[in-house]
């Protein structure tokens, strides 16, 4: 019988470590739903001790999610613990994972502990957390730069205070694959108890080898629990992608004979979600789920599927679930046809006027686009959502004109506060032109960092996805808005981009 390989998600902790990419309550929901039909066996839904929001976002996120661990991150300190418990009490199956730094470097600049006061700390984290259930996770932050002697301590006595899983972190994307993987088989060589608890990886991709120091952690170290991200998702390069493992393990069964719970058919419907509420685009060439993943140019390639998908096909495409965009509603559809289109994408509305809300967008777009896909609906939704979040600026209306020769002008109408208010800009184009409309009345000082546009289906009638990232202050946020017409979607995401600098929530999430 091979060994289970326990696959745990923080796309919605430390995915949403990225810049600009943090989700509101609503958004994680339905991520985390999304989670579960993939049948990932843990979800780390967020940092409890972070936020308020972060708290609830947990605390929802435990009460409906059934089939899979809901787990929260804490530092080794009782009021992390004991929020983060708080936050889990309604789950049927929780776990908390409490992490302290253990490498010189983290231990003197960051923490200023001896290491001696270190080990403490985490005897004492995991003790305390062990009052409120017996599922702790423990990791050594920036354990691929820790002394060996000093970790093997650390680790021997925390499993000893009941650390159900050892979690060996990669940080920063120090590691290198073989390096890697053998400090986990020389840690559980010399730890005496290593075998009373499940060895877990959880690598960066600074260098770009997260995905192959977590298969190396797995291969050579004997880990049995893989943390990564839908999309690879996470601050600076990112982490683990939980697609390219899943499919590694999945594809060559006959080398990592280990088995697998994910419902791999999930893969895509995840990662377009999560690149829809997040505003991160999914580069064409990324594997498993980048548009071109499938495709073939070469004339010889093409050729070779034709006769035999097997020549260049080492995974099927419907196998992660790519398929045919269907045509879903019309603008003939009614309610009750959107509404259980909507159960059956797992999209939960929380009141009927949400529905009527939704209802009416999807009825606009149907009169200006013939054919609506799945894609469609689930950017109608999003962007009502968003538009009704932190609601300072709600886009009313926009008119441009744009010629060769001529300098682009565009005319925005657009509430603050409920007043509506109408500015006038020009720029390079239509976009900038729209941008300047808006600057000259919000005057928010905020730089433009990211300009992005995708389609969300193909040809020519389907509505471009903008992302618009504003950084000022020190803060960076993410707006995204949909539209057929891409200047619209593109007002619609600097808009939603200014309600995020004006709710002035912070965030402050432990990097692990």
């Amino acid at each position: 019988m091979a060994d289970k390989l326990i696959i745990f998600d923080t796309t919605l902790r430390d995915g949403e470590q990225s810049p600009g990419a943090s989700m509101t309550k609503d958004e994680k929901i339905r991520i985390a739903k999304q989670l579960e039909r993939l049948r990932v066996d843990v979800i780390e839904a967020g940092f409890a001790a972070a936020s308020p929001g972060d708290f609830e976002s947990i605390k929802a996120i435990a009460g409906v999610i059934k089939d899979s661990t809901v787990c929260s991150l804490s530092r080794a300190n009782d009021r992390d613990i004991a929020r983060a418990a708080e936050a889990l009490e309604s789950a049927q199956r929780k776990r908390i994972h409490t992490f302290i730094a253990t490498s010189p470097l983290h231990m003197e600049k960051k923490l200023r502990m001896t290491p001696d006061q270190v080990f403490e700390q985490a005897k004492l984290a995991v003790r305390f957390a062990r009052q409120f259930t017996d599922d702790v996770e423990f990791s050594p932050e920036d354990g691929s730069r820790s002394d060996m002697d000093f970790l093997c301590r650390v680790i021997e006595a925390v499993i000893s205070e009941g650390a159900r899983t050892i979690n060996f972190a990669d940080t920063v994307g120090y590691g290198v694959p073989e390096m890697y993987g053998n400090m986990i088989k020389t840690l559980r060589e010399r730890i005496p108890n290593s075998d009373k608890a499940v060895w877990s990886v959880h690598c960066h991709n600074d260098l770009g080898m997260a995905v192959a120091n977590s298969l190396a952690g797995v291969m050579i170290g004997g880990a049995r629990q893989v943390e990564c991200t839908i999309n690879g998702l996470g601050e600076r390069a990112g982490n683990t992608a939980l697609e390219e493992i899943v499919m590694a393990v999945r594809t060559r069964k006959d080398y990592f004979d280990l088995e697998l719970g994910i419902d791999t058919s999930q893969i895509v419907p995840a990662s377009k979600l999560v690149s829809q509420i997040t505003g991160f685009a999914v580069q064409p060439n990324k594997a498993v789920v980048g548009a071109n993943a499938f495709a073939h140019a070469s004339g010889i390639h093409q050729d070779g599927v034709l006769k035999a998908r097997d020549t260049y096909e080492i995974m099927r495409a419907e196998d992660v679930g790519w398929t045919a965009n269907k045509i879903v509603l019309g603008k003939l559809s009614g309610r009750n046809a959107f509404k259980q289109r909507l159960e059956e994408l797992g999209i939960e509305l929380e009141s009927e006027a949400e529905v009527n809300a939704a209802f009416a967008r999807f009825k606009e777009l149907a009169d200006r686009k013939a054919e609506i896909f799945d894609e469609d609906i689930i950017a109608v939704v999003s962007d009502e959502q968003h538009s009704h979040e932190n609601e300072f600026y709600r886009f009313v209306s926009l008119s441009q004109q744009s010629e060769t020769g001529e300098r682009p002008r565009a005319k925005v109408v657009f509430s603050i506060d409920g007043k509506e208010h109408a500015c006038q800009g020009e720029g390079n184009g239509p976009v900038d032109a729209t941008v300047n409309a808006i600057e000259s009345q919000t005057q928010s000082g905020s730089e433009l960092i990211l300009f992005s546009v995708n389609a969300i289906t193909n040809g020519t009638q389907s509505q471009g996805e903008v992302t618009m990232r504003l950084s000022k202050a020190g803060r960076i946020v993410n707006g995204v808005g949909a539209d057929p017409d891409i200047v619209v979607a593109s007002a619609k995401a600097y808009l939603s981009a200014l309600n995020k600098l004006h709710s002035k929530l912070e965030r402050l999430n432990p990097q692990l």
